[in-house]
């Protein structure tokens, strides 16, 4: 894969002097006047890219649009080390950042990156989904964040950042039209509504399509998508020195629940039996394996299957976010205000065959109210500082059921349901009650000893205290199992010790000590054995980081490397077991992990017209003494965690007689991943390459737009995740959309 992106941009030149062919001569390319300079407010303070000493990918609205990012989901790739997954259609991405992220899809369950929304922490992986659109930019954050972010952010951060209202009359609008009849219209207009005292911005975004897995019972199709989404913001500027920006949203998702496909692993005959007692691989759509009841599924398309029934997944979201800056001269206060309320009803046919073995209800709620006060100095002084307090208060409610074996259940008048628990068949289900309520104080001073060396220093606080209710129960309650009441607090102490020295004026050179923790808490997934609940104790890393942040050829050129090392203490783990007929979740803690690799960014912008990037890395990443129900998981990868990803994009740009052309190809690249813990074989997934495209045609002043797109261009195998049941027979893949293209239209005013 070496000369991958050599073939790739050497194909994007041979396309470009093509179109320059057709065109009337003009002058040799000028000169670009550089890469575009980015500002991040990573630090919680505006700075240039290039002077923050940590691994940031920011990425811009421009980009995410003509990537098609329609969610957190389509960052996976993205930046250096950054794996995203989901098994679920509107909810619960499971994100990974140089290894380190959560397999568990349960609601407490936090995620080891942090996701914040205009700088407000996203708490609820059922919000986390949430459509993109309307946005100013995405910052991805490698590496620990405890100090500045606080909770939760191992791993690193994604700051999302919404457009603002603007001081004159702004719109735009694009619009997408293509396969499987998908349509995806979105749009924004703001302007002054009181001169520059108080302006405002109203945004909204509606998507469709038709789906892209057939169910041969029905001949209808499934994984389809139907959502929208409205924002409104307000900016009130009273006074010169006070700012208070208010931002309301409503999304809606009702699509079709996740239509996965079914492998059957049981085998049947002596020759379909593989060394390990399942199904041999060269015999999975043989027809000699099956699942539990004699289901044998055929088909080598992962886009159909046989399905009982086309679920629904239904989100509804509400979120409120007000900041409020007083500007006082030398040092600004800054209040962070957050509301978010999220309900989930999730009815899915989850063993994917036409018998009625496994079938899921997952109804959950939880709000979040949180409150962030920073005291922080302004301007570039020699002494910079950010000081700050920070509450919220979580309050979540699942009531989710499994239906398990409906097809060997027998009622009797003893027993209406005809339940046998013992042998985990009936109506499963946990109705849980869970309050969270965190506070932190938490403070970091940079200090320029000289013009060219930085100190850093940091300290967070951080205390979550829980109360947890948890109820198993068989056929909705009639027959009890046990009750769970527990409460706990859960203490950290993060930090950060850096060390930053500009050598010249284009190189920045950088090292890092991070503290990070990531809360304990109990597992809230269904289980009949109340030792499986926890709690399990916080998770905890000591991480270095040297880096370096270098500009060349008068900024046409800019090139950022990081190298680090992790040493963690009981990683927080998702791994599952077989219990009589039935597999189970366990979250626990690992002894430790061990994680170290190198990642480089590049971008480019050898003449006008023409931008390149590509983002590299390589990652090491594994269990230590790790051993759990009786299995050691010692010297395994840990999921996610390709051992190679690649990223790039060229975008190119050429005057035409009327308007102008408009090109871009960008491709993601990872090598072999394993979705479980056990590295096992037949639940990982081969190197894959993604390759996506557009061609356009911009006119009028570039107000205007219009074009085609191709996604998965060639059609690449698009496994998200794999998910076993063995006990049941059958392993569960979720995947993504096979390729897709359509047309464009886009205008800004």
């Amino acid at each position: 894969m070496r000369q991958l992106p050599v073939c790739f941009l050497a194909s994007v030149s041979v396309a470009s002097a093509a179109i320059a062919q057709q065109a009337p001569p003009a002058a040799a390319p000028a000169v670009a006047a550089g890469v575009e300079d980015i500002v991040v407010t990573a630090q919680k303070r505006s700075e240039n890219l290039q002077e923050v000493p940590i691994a940031i990918t920011a990425i811009t609205a421009e980009a995410l649009k003509n990537k098609r990012v329609e969610n957190l989901l389509g960052l996976s790739g993205l930046a250096p080390g950054l794996q995203i997954k989901t098994d679920d259609n509107a909810a619960n991405p499971r994100i990974f950042i140089r290894g380190v992220g959560v397999n568990d899809f349960n609601p407490s369950t936090n995620s080891a990156v942090g996701i914040y929304v205009d700088g407000v922490y996203i708490a609820s992986p059922l919000a986390q989904l949430a459509s993109f659109y309307d946005l100013q930019q995405v910052e991805v954050l490698r590496g620990p964040q405890g100090t500045l972010y606080g909770r939760n952010t191992t791993g690193g951060a994604i700051n999302v950042t919404t457009k603002a209202p603007s001081d004159s009359l702004a719109a735009d609008a694009s619009l997408d039209y293509g396969r499987f009849n998908a349509v995806n219209l979105e749009g924004g207009v703001g302007g002054p509504i009181a001169g520059d005292k108080l302006t405002a911005r109203v945004s909204g975004l509606y998507a469709r399509d038709d789906g892209y897995t057939l169910d041969r019972t029905s001949g209808r199709y499934g994984n389809n998508t139907n959502r929208w989404a409205i924002r409104g913001a307000l900016r009130w500027r009273p006074t010169d020195n006070l700012t208070d920006d208010l931002k309301v949203s409503a999304n809606q998702s009702h699509g079709g629940s996740i239509l996965a496909y079914n492998r059957s692993i049981l085998p049947q005959t002596p020759a379909a039996t593989g060394a390990d007692g399942l199904c041999a691989p060269a015999f999975y759509t043989s027809g000699q394996c099956t699942n539990v009841l004699g289901y044998a599924n055929t088909s080598k398309n992962l886009y159909a299957g046989d399905y009982q029934f086309l679920g629904r997944d239904v989100v509804r979201l509400f979120a409120a976010t007000n900041t409020l800056t007083y500007d006082f001269g030398p040092v600004s206060l800054v209040s962070v205000t957050g509301y978010q309320h999220a309900a989930r009803n999730d009815q899915e046919e989850t063993d994917a065959n036409p018998l009625p073995i496994f079938t899921a209800s997952y109804i959950a709620r939880q709000n979040t109210t949180s409150q962030e006060v920073r005291l922080q100095s302004n301007g570039k002084t020699p002494l910079r500082y950010v000081l700050g307090g920070y509450f919220s208060y979580d309050d979540l409610d699942n009531r989710s059921q499994y239906d398990i074996l409906r097809a060997l259940r027998d009622p009797t008048p003893e027993n209406p349901g005809g339940a046998d628990v013992a042998n985990s068949i009936g109506l499963f289900g946990w109705p849980l009650h869970q309050k969270t309520t965190s506070y932190a104080v938490f403070g970091q001073v940079d200090y320029d000893v000289t013009s060219r060396l930085t100190l850093t220093g940091g300290l967070r606080f951080a205390s979550d205290h829980k109360s947890f209710h948890y109820v198993s129960e068989a056929e909705n309650g009639t027959i009890p199992i046990f009750t769970f009441d527990e409460s706990r607090t859960f203490k950290s102490l993060s930090g950060r010790v850096g060390i930053q020295y500009k050598a010249t004026d284009d190189i920045n050179l950088y090292a890092s000590y991070n503290r990070g923790s990531k809360s304990g808490g109990f597992f809230s997934g269904q289980t009949t054995d109340p030792a499986d609940i926890g709690p399990y104790r916080d998770e905890k890393v000591n991480a270095y980081e040297i880096g370096a942040k270098t500009q060349f050829f008068d900024n046409r050129l800019r090139a950022n490397f990081s190298a680090f090392y992790y040493d963690y203490k009981d990683l927080q783990v998702y791994t599952t077991v077989q219990r009589g007929l039935l597999t189970v979740q366990l979250f626990t803690n690992a002894s430790a992990a061990r994680i170290y690799g190198g990642e480089a960014e590049f971008e480019a912008t050898p003449f006008t017209g023409l931008d390149l990037s590509l983002g590299v890395s390589l990652l090491h990443a594994e269990y230590v003494n790790f051993v759990s129900a009786g299995t050691s998981y010692s010297g395994n990868t840990l999921p996610s965690a390709p051992k190679a990803s690649i990223s790039g994009t060229a975008h190119y740009e050429h005057d035409l007689p009327v308007g102008s052309f408009v090109g871009q190809l960008d491709f993601t690249y990872r090598s072999k991943v394993f979705f479980d813990t056990a590295n096992t074989e037949r639940l990982s997934d081969p190197r894959r390459i993604f390759v996506n495209g557009q061609v356009g045609w911009r006119l009028g002043e570039s107000r205007y737009e219009l074009g085609v797109f191709g996604r998965n261009i060639f059609n690449t195998t698009n496994i998200v995740d794999i998910t076993p049941v063995p006990s049941l027979g059958f392993d569960i893949f979720s995947v993504g959309q096979p390729r897709s293209y359509g047309l464009y239209l886009r205008f800004k005013y």
